[in-house]
This record gives structure tokens, C-alpha cells and sequence, in this order.
């Protein structure tokens, strides 16, 4: 879950139409990207799923202000607030968006759409929350120290294990993932600081180097007792790697809260 998330494009689009820097045709378009639909499910006052442009603004008439990501993976509730029901749908999709100035949160469902599935339909489920500060997310300075660290300790992790020097297949597959962290450059929308781009940017890097060593096939280590060495000995550093995504995501929201902006 270290590539682009769902929730990281409502939310960041999200937060740059609340602030009024972009128009709802523009915030929809980016928040559906590739997929073929998004609609919203169980808001108050709707009986039936609607779609992203009505929801949107039904949710700044509800008094959401800003729009935070949650992130979550088992024994990591990261940026979850409760109550258990809604911790437990977003454990399971593992990514969730919470609104701050209601207490509501957004869960996305994903369905093949379209010939072959060759395009998702999501529907976000609207579950009430608790009112209360994010689990674990740091401030954006923390998670760039953190990151910095993170990513010589990956570099590390990867060189003891043979990762490095593998050959062309390797090398293709790092390519792979710098192309998606590439694609990563137009998530954070209008509004955000230069800052929040740098952390995601690096958090998608450390993502690509965690990816390539995780696969099976790739590097001196091909055997399953190996492949998951590799994965316990990344574990914290995907941690790290993921709580700074949660911090790029949620910056404009905390910078508010704090009179920055």
C-alpha cells in the first residue's frame, strides 16, 4: 500500500476544493482517475449512493473542513481515531478517509467494472467516528528525518540480502516502481506545501525499494523462508514509509489546525 491510494487522492483533492482552489469537475476527475465511477454510500440525508461532486458538497454542509488519511495495517491502526466498527472496515480495506469538523469517515469498497474488469467501480462507505486525534501520524519534519533513515536502512537490508546485484530482471522491476512513484508527483493537489511533495515523493521511493525486495523472483534470496526474511527485516521500514504518507496527505489539515495557514 505504498503506491497511490484511493484515499490519498479524495483527500487531497478533497482538501484543495473545500479551500476553493479547484472546481468540483476538476477535484472529481482527479479523485476518480483510472477507475470508472465513484460513489458515495450511507451519507446523512442520502438513501442511496451518490455521486462524488453531490457527496462533496454535502460534506461541507454536514461542517467538514479538511480531509485526513488513515492508512492502517494489522497492529497499526495509523491515523485511525474508533470507534472498533470503523477501525475494522479500514483495517480491511486498509485505507480510509476521516473527516475533520464531522464526525464522519469514508471507506472505500472496490468492484470490477467495465469489459474483463479492466476498470473499478468504488463505492465509499460514509461510517460514523470518533472525534479524536490520528493514531501514530507524525508531523511532516518527523516523518522526513524518519524517511532519511528509513531509506539508508533499506538500502542497508537490501545490499545484506543480494538485492542489488541480481540482474536485468532486477533492474526492470525497479524501473516499474520508479515509474509509479513518478505517477505519485500529481497526487498531492493544489494547496499543499513543497514540503508534503518531498515526503511523499521519498516515502514512494523507500515504497519502490521495500516493493522490489518483497517480490519473489528478484534477487539473490529466492526462497520462500528468504522472501520472508526480507519482508520482517523491511517491516519497520515500511512503517516508517507509511506513516510519512499518512503526514504528506494530512499536512494541510494539521497546518490548519495550527493557524498556518
Amino acid at each position: 500500500m505504498l503506491s497511490e491510494p484511493r484515499a490519498g487522492r479524495l483527500a487531497a483533492w478533497g482538501n484543495a476544493l473545500l479551500a476553493g482552489l479547484v472546481s468540483p469537475d476538476d477535484a472529481v476527475l482527479a479523485i476518480v482517475g483510472e477507475d470508472a465511477v465513484h460513489r458515495v454510500l450511507g451519507l446523512p440525508g442520502e438513501s442511496s449512493p451518490v455521486g462524488l461532486t453531490l457527496a462533496l458538497g454535502r460534506l461541507r454542509t454536514l461542517g467538514v473542513t479538511g480531509l485526513r488519511v488513515a492508512l492502517p495495517a494489522p497492529g497499526h491502526p495509523l491515523g485511525l481515531s474508533g470507534p472498533p466498527e470503523f477501525n475494522a472496515r479500514a483495517l480491511e480495506a486498509e485505507e480510509a478517509v476521516v473527516c475533520h469538523g464531522a464526525a464522519l469517515g469514508l471507506v472505500p469498497d472496490v468492484y470490477e467494472a467495465g469489459p474483463e474488469g479492466v476498470r473499478d467501480e468504488v463505492v465509499w462507505h460514509a461510517l460514523p467516528v470518533r472525534e479524536a486525534p490520528p493514531a501514530d501520524v507524525p508531523s511532516l519534519g518527523e516523518a522526513e528525518r524518519e524517511l532519511a533513515e528509513a531509506l539508508r536502512e533499506a538500502t542497508e537490508v537490501l545490499t545484506r540480502l543480494d538485492v542489488a546485484g541480481s540482474g536485468p530482471v532486477t533492474e526492470a522491476a525497479v524501473d516499474a516502481y520508479r515509474a509509479r512513484a513518478e505517477r505519485g508527483r500529481e497526487v498531492l493537489a493544489p494547496g499543499y506545501p513543497p514540503r508534503a511533495v518531498r515526503v511523499l515523493e521519498l516515502a514512494q521511493r523507500v515504497g519502490a525499494l521495500i516493493g522490489v525486495a518483497t517480490e519473489s523472483g528478484h534477487g539473490g534470496a529466492v526462497s520462500s523462508s528468504e522472501i520472508s526474511a526480507r519482508r520482517e527485516a523491511l517491516r519497520p521500514v515500511e512503517r516508517t514509509a507509511r506513516r510519512a504518507q499518512v503526514a504528506a496527505y494530512n499536512s494541510v489539515v494539521e497546518e490548519r489546525e495550527r493557524g498556518v495557514r
